[in-house]
């Protein structure tokens, strides 16, 4: 296959466009796609057999607990560029080969062998609309079509020329970030609003985790997406879709962390069961309960850390020590069994499953400080600052110390020292009550030898063990309001101002009584006005 030129002139172009759009608006932001997202974009537009290989690191800054944060200041390395430039080529290949072109190409060229304005203008047009998330002006349909043009007459041939444009958009800025663009507020003068276009892309984001399909887009062309009730209906529509699913995941996954299983190192040599499919599996089983508790059974998202019932894969039961039916690990595919956990046992919850409990250890031990940071920092949204520079940490490590044979015995002594005691303080409480757990998540009840006192405390409530802990959660009040908060952060890839962190308040006052479930939750949000606020500055 011949291939066009390299692309940076025509990004330098781009670029250079994004920025005169910029000077005109009162506010404009850029958004970064995470991986999945991009692949999805690009899958909605063109198809899921469109291959997206080697896809782009995943975001790797986190803001006040979310990627989705972290992704309004995200920018593009060089080499990651030259990645995405990659991917552009091989994606544009495969939408122009012949194969594909009598469905993905609605317009036939005079001569295949040479340029037709007329029929590029007809793609670009349509492809651009999807890929940018709103119609392209009039100055990037002239660029687009002019790299089509260059290119067919360079390599005779009017698909490479299509290939280079669709390469193009697939690298510009309009593509790779969501640009959110603000216009003032008809109704409330001196406030900015997101435009429509940019109303339609929050919106998909956040409820499908992907870009807007084009009934989203001609709700936004028509105006519809700006009233109450066009917004309402499109709100409704994409919450009754099966890809509501695939938002809800994308945001338990960021706010869980589970993008942290990329580099997840449990030592196999002391944990032989953890394998790399139980990693996999993990990570889904937790995702998959969640979609069952919250979308197919429309329960209260504090429910999370009580329930018992989840799903389980015959490698995952291993960790667990439970059975499983025989007849379930035959047929092929590895298959995924309904499973309640016994009534007082100490798997319960989010917390009792692996993939929190290896994702907040050492590769070789449990830590009651990473795990309890976690609860602190994930469900509860309190800060846990950094040890002390030059603190020892030699005790903790020492797992074979005759004198302090169990993590708390340990960690009672490192409390000692005032330097380390407060946030300690804050962690050890909680954590200390899942060493009944080892760093793969297998239930123990002994440390070296010694029994585990799983007994601990959140908020001065006592408990006896980690079905204690999540009761303690379910009724602590700052987990709801933390989860209500960091919805909202997700969805809007801001912080809320103070005068929206009260309207929230309000909104848990109202859940809290009929319960916080999730459609209910981001029904509300999408709905209200302050979602589309642009607020200058923020970050």
């Amino acid at each position: 296959m011949r291939r066009f030129p390299r692309l940076p002139a025509l990004l330098a172009g781009l670029v250079v466009g994004v920025s005169a759009v910029s000077s005109a608006a009162e506010e404009l932001t850029f958004v970064r796609l995470t991986p999945a997202q991009h692949q999805r974009a690009i899958h909605d537009v063109f198809g899921p057999g469109i291959r997206v290989d080697g896809s782009a690191e995943a975001l790797g800054v986190r803001d006040r607990g979310l990627l989705a944060l972290g992704a309004r200041r995200s920018t593009l390395s060089a080499a990651e560029l030259e990645r995405y430039e990659a991917l552009a080529q091989q994606v544009a290949a495969q939408v122009t080969e012949p194969a594909r072109r009598a469905t993905l190409i609605a317009c036939r060229p005079a001569a295949d062998d040479a340029p037709d304005d007329v029929c590029a203008a007809r793609f670009v047009a349509r492809a651009g609309r999807f890929l940018f998330r709103r119609p392209l002006t009039g100055g990037e349909t002239d660029l687009y079509v002019a790299v089509a043009r260059t290119a067919a007459d360079t390599l005779d041939d009017y698909y490479a020329g299509l290939r280079a444009a669709l390469a193009g958009m697939l690298v510009a800025p309009e593509f790779l970030f969501r640009v959110e663009r603000s216009e003032p507020d008809p109704g409330d003068p001196g406030r900015l609003r997101l435009d429509a276009w940019s109303r339609a892309s929050r919106l998909s984001f956040f409820l499908w985790d992907s870009a807007p399909d084009h009934l989203l887009l001609d709700a936004a062309e028509s105006g519809g997406l700006l009233s109450p009730e066009g917004l309402d209906r499109q709100v409704e529509r994409l919450l009754a879709s099966p890809r509501a699913e695939r938002g809800l995941r994308a945001f338990f996954s960021d706010l869980l962390e589970l993008d942290r299983f990329a580099t997840l190192s449990i030592d196999s040599s002391l944990f032989p069961r953890f394998t790399k499919n139980v990693e996999d599996d993990a990570r889904e089983q937790t995702l998959r309960t969640i979609a069952d508790h919250l979308l197919n059974r429309n329960r209260d998202y504090r429910d999370l850390f009580v329930t018992r019932d989840t799903f389980l894969t015959p490698p995952l039961a291993a960790i667990y020590g439970v059975p499983l039916p025989r007849s379930q690990e035959l047929g092929g595919a590895v298959p995924w069994v309904p499973y309640r956990f016994p009534e007082g046992g100490s798997h319960v919850g989010l917390l009792g499953q692996v993939s929190f409990l290896a994702l907040h250890s050492h590769p070789g031990r449990s830590s009651p400080t990473l795990r309890g940071q976690a609860v602190q920092q994930i469900f509860l949204c309190r800060t846990v600052p950094p040890p002390p520079p030059d603190v020892d940490f030699s005790l903790l490590q020492d797992t074979y110390n005759p004198d302090f044979r169990t993590t708390r015995d340990r960690l009672a002594e490192h409390r000692r020292n005032p330097a380390c005691a407060s946030c300690h303080n804050l962690t050890d409480p909680i954590g200390l009550t899942l060493e009944v757990f080892d760093a793969a998540g297998g239930y123990r009840t002994t440390e070296n030898g010694a029994p585990i006192d799983a007994g601990g405390a959140l908020n001065g409530r006592t408990y006896a063990g980690p079905a204690g802990l999540a009761e303690a959660l379910r009724d602590e009040p700052r987990a709801a309001s933390c989860f209500i908060e960091r919805t909202f952060s997700y969805g809007a890839a801001r912080p809320p101002t103070d005068g929206e962190r009260a309207w929230l308040a309000d909104v848990q006052a109202e859940l809290v009584e009929r319960g916080v479930k999730w459609r209910d939750l981001v029904r509300r949000i999408a709905r209200h006005p302050d979602f589309y606020t642009v607020v200058p500055g923020a970050s």
